[in-house]
């Protein structure tokens, strides 16, 4: 069975390069609201940004800004 560990980033920026192509950055979720579920994200995930170009027109159109999303990992075959 394999492990996966759950984030939660906010769709702080997207910039559209007018090619079909368009970076996403994105921060850790955090809040100091102790019976909040962002606080229990920032508990295990205070921080970090992930940065991406998107060309998935499907992926395009569900990604937002402003809004959260979870992000999954888990170990990737080599």
């Amino acid at each position: 069975m394999s492990k996966t560990v759950r984030a939660k980033f906010k769709v702080d920026e997207v910039t559209d390069y007018g090619y079909g192509a368009k970076r996403v950055k994105l921060s850790a979720v955090y809040s100091h609201d102790r019976n909040s579920e962002d606080n229990q994200f920032s508990q295990a995930t205070p921080s970090g940004q992930i940065e991406m170009m998107v060309t998935n027109p499907d992926a395009l159109e569900f990604i937002q800004p402003g809004k959260s999303y979870y992000v999954d990992f888990s170990e990737a075959k080599n």
